[in-house]
């Protein structure tokens, strides 16, 4: 974009390790099974996958959470896990990245989320999940709201990781918003369809294209389309600012005062978009937490996008990643 300025992204990214973030959501464990195929089963039309390697990697929330650490922002996470060996594989992991788990409760009665992957020849043949949709006990949900108005003081911005598994709630959502009327720092969400009429008084939304089509009632088949639909779902009483990601395609910021923004892809290639909104609501949120105008910050979300697009599997984009696109496809 020709009215980005190099110099100012970097002075944004230098500022985020200055930034602590407090990360609401959906807590998930994803499991990637890694193989190949030769032959179709006898049995059935399917193919016959022959292991080689089984990784796990943060997921949901903790994929955000995961991005946010690896941006060099500090962070906080609330959510829940199950008392299982995928939740103390989830902690395990977040005390590595020397993340702050105060806010993450255990619920004996529910299982961890986890998603699992099968992929042959970096492609997913199929994906099955294992948890249980189900509210927050009212003593998790007490923990959390409980936990916001004890560090409020110290956060740079809240992000809500919406996956409609439970933990994003009305009940939630107002009493956050009840413990940060005071304060004036931004509230980002990666939202869940069901759940969009909870965003209140948000700082930005960012819904993919299906998901912005799906809430409008529409279908976004062309630029009318997407204009009619950003223009609908941006209302001053749930949000500042909407980003509708787009893939390929890219993005477009709808802002106030009817000021409509088109940013491009990066990405050379895509293949796999597993993770991608997870990395751009953490980049996003970390750049307007850092001080950058909301379409700067967007436009620093679809470089990080395209860093992990290109790569098979949840991944995470660091600063050096960042700081290499911003040199690559800005002038100075």
């Amino acid at each position: 974009m020709k009215d980005i300025d190099r110099e100012y992204l970097n002075k944004g990214i230098e500022n985020f390790g200055k930034s602590t973030i407090l990360v609401i959501g959906d807590i998930m464990l994803d499991q990637f099974i890694w193989g190949k195929v030769s032959r179709i089963s006898p049995e059935a039309p399917v193919p016959v996958v022959e292991v080689e390697e089984e990784t796990t990697m943060l997921g949901g929330a903790a994929n955000v959470v995961n991005n946010l650490a690896s941006l060099g922002g500090k962070v906080l996470l609330c959510g829940v896990v199950g008392d299982d060996s995928p939740g103390r594989e989830i902690i395990s992991k977040l005390h590595e990245l020397d993340v702050d788990i105060s806010g993450i409760a255990i619920e004996h009665d529910r299982p961890t989320s986890v998603k699992t992957r099968i992929i042959a020849h970096a492609q997913q043949v199929v994906r099955y999940d294992r948890e249980k949709r189900i509210p927050l006990k009212q003593k998790t949900m007490n923990r959390i709201v409980n936990l916001i108005h004890e560090k409020k003081k110290h956060l740079s911005g809240i992000l809500v990781s919406d996956y409609g598994k439970g933990v994003v709630s009305r009940k939630l959502m107002d009493g956050v918003r009840g413990v940060i009327s005071d304060c004036n720092f931004p509230v980002t969400v990666d939202p869940n369809v069901k759940n969009f009429p909870l965003y209140k008084d948000v700082t930005i939304i960012t819904p993919n294209h299906n998901q912005a089509g799906e809430i409008a009632g529409l279908k976004i088949v062309n630029e009318e389309d997407l204009m009619k639909i950003g223009k609908k779902l941006l209302n001053k009483k749930r949000c500042r600012a909407l980003l509708i990601t787009r893939g390929k395609d890219g993005m477009t910021l709808f802002e106030e005062e009817d000021k409509v923004t088109y940013i491009k892809s990066v990405a050379r290639e895509v293949y796999d978009v597993t993770g991608a909104g997870d990395t751009v609501i953490a980049a996003l949120t970390l750049g307007i937490a850092a001080g950058l105008d909301m379409k700067s910050a967007a436009y620093l979300s679809n470089l990080a996008a395209g860093i992990v697009v290109g790569e098979v599997g949840t991944s995470s984009v660091n600063i050096n990643n960042l700081k290499e696109l911003i040199a690559t496809h800005i002038s100075q």
